[in-house]
């Protein structure tokens, strides 16, 4: 995850407050546009160094910003995320790229909401990591969505036959964007950036376990506690079992991983009787 300058971690922290006082009051399909709508001025923000300068110049006022905010998108979007927008453009920012960061940052957290207002939030999480362990294991894959060789019509006609049907809608959507807004990063970066946003509209810690042997549901939750009561905020757990650990896990959460897998052991016996 890329790490924001002190004045823009502030305004990202003020803007999301302000999404969650709005999408609080709207419906799933309201709260779907307005994750459409930031998408569409995240687009924009990418392709425009100059429209990006335009909002975060501390030298122009919000009156010139706001006009110029109705100016380009006029009824293209709705009120609400003009709203978000002209905001964004009153706060102070380290540097302009970052005010795109954090349109980023709202619109996968509005999808997001509309998500758990359709009861899709559990399987947006699951199916993002998911398709995270499809890409890793089919390298040909990553390679044709990375790209840009390609068009993104082709890309997204791929993605459909995959996971069209199987994924839940929310996130078949939020899965498109991942591939046709990477802004510079790869696929992979990009939906890791995406599930860090999913994760931080719950507040929840996003934990990568990794065990040689499916867990028990009993196994899972005492994991779960454990965690969580380490943590102090709720964690969601994904799960990938990878036979080469051998037996045990490792997780990995934030920016620390706990090491207990058999593979792991002996390599640390096998240093030690090298010392």
């Amino acid at each position: 995850m890329k790490v924001l300058g002190g004045s823009s971690r502030a305004s990202v922290l003020t803007l999301r407050k302000a999404l969650t006082d709005l999408v609080n009051t709207q419906s799933a399909a309201a709260a779907a546009t307005l994750a459409n709508d930031l998408f569409t001025i995240l687009s924009s923000l990418t392709s425009s160094i100059g429209l990006r300068r335009a909002l975060t110049d501390s030298a122009r006022d919000s009156s010139a910003k706001s006009e110029l905010i109705s100016n380009l998108y006029g009824k293209n979007i709705s009120a609400s995320a003009q709203t978000l927008l002209a905001q964004a453009s009153s706060l102070r920012w380290s540097n302009p790229g970052e005010i795109a960061d954090a349109v980023e940052n709202l619109a996968v957290e509005a999808a997001t909401a509309a998500a758990e207002k359709n009861s899709e939030l559990e399987n947006l999480e699951n199916q993002l990591f998911d398709f995270a362990r499809v890409l890793k294991s089919n390298p040909e894959l990553r390679q044709v969505l990375n790209t840009s060789a390609d068009t993104d019509a082709n890309k997204l006609s791929l993605l459909d036959s995959l996971v069209k049907g199987k994924y839940a809608n929310s996130t078949v959507e939020l899965l498109r964007k991942v591939i046709t807004l990477r802004r510079g990063r790869s696929i992979d970066a990009t939906l890791t950036a995406y599930s860090h946003y999913v994760a931080a509209r719950k507040d929840r810690l996003v934990a990568h376990v990794k065990s040689a042997v499916e867990l028990s549901d009993a196994q899972l939750n005492k994991l779960l506690s454990a965690l969580s009561k380490q943590m102090g905020r709720d964690v969601h757990i994904n799960v990938e079992i990878d036979p080469k650990v051998l037996g045990g896990m490792s997780i990995r959460y934030a920016d620390d991983v706990i090491d207990g897998t058999i593979v792991n052991r002996l390599a640390e016996a096998g240093r030690a009787l090298v010392s």
